[in-house]
């Protein structure tokens, strides 16, 4: 049994980037699946905010390494050469940007709307998706996905010529938001295509194993070549 243990939800996007980012690194872990919202939860205990993902890391010192930033900056410095984070400093600035638009803007116009309506609501037991709300989110998806289709017609990944810790926290967010069938994946033949590199990738395949309780995933959601 790996001695680094991983608390977190399948469904929260930087549970998913800690995953796909430890998978991609090779690093073995054990998992505890958590659910935040309820008062036992043992995330309280160990992150002031409540929050997944935290990754405990045996060793002298052992860490607890609390929400992804902090488990990505982990795996990259444990690592002997880059691995997520390119050499080239403009595209390490990049990396940057993206992941805190991912972080916040995103977030905050995105999953704070439709993750609410599609995933929240029925976990707290909140009623039905509300449908304004579902076409307000949907309509704030699009700008977002235009951005990175733009940015995929000039680029191999989306920081630039190699993939990174963007790609991985662009995956967690878009996947989870592709469980609930959110995506139109033709309108975006660029994103298409990067979706599917990633989503190819053996770190990718334990998310494709996901299910949400009482909710098939979108029909594509598991198929490689869709």
């Amino acid at each position: 049994m790996s001695a680094n243990v991983l608390f977190h939800f399948p469904f929260d996007p930087g549970s998913r980037a800690a995953r796909l980012a430890l998978g991609e690194a090779r690093i073995e872990w054990t998992e505890v699946l958590v659910r935040p919202w309820e008062d036992d939860c043992p995330v309280g205990d160990l992150n002031p905010s409540g929050m997944p993902p935290v990754l405990q890391v045996e060793g002298r010192p052992s860490l607890t390494l609390c929400e992804v930033g902090a488990i990505l900056g982990w795996i990259e410095d444990a690592q002997k050469g880059p691995l997520l984070m390119p050499a080239d400093a403009a595209e390490r600035a990049e990396v940057r940007r993206l992941t805190a638009w991912f972080d916040r803007r995103f977030t905050d116009e995105v999953n704070a709307v439709l993750l609410h309506e599609r995933m929240e609501k029925p976990l707290l037991r909140l009623g039905p998706p509300e449908a304004r709300m579902l076409r307000e989110g949907r309509e704030a998806l699009k700008h977002h996905l235009a951005v990175f289709e733009d940015l995929l017609a000039k680029r191999d990944w989306l920081a630039g010529r190699r993939l990174s810790q963007a790609d991985i926290v662009a995956a967690a967010h878009l996947s989870t938001l592709d469980y609930f069938g959110e995506i139109s994946w033709a309108n975006w033949p660029g994103l298409k295509t990067w979706y599917m590199k990633i989503k190819s990738r053996p770190c990718f395949r334990p998310l494709l194993a996901d299910r949400f309780q009482g909710l098939a995933p979108a029909p594509h959601y598991a198929d490689l070549d869709f």
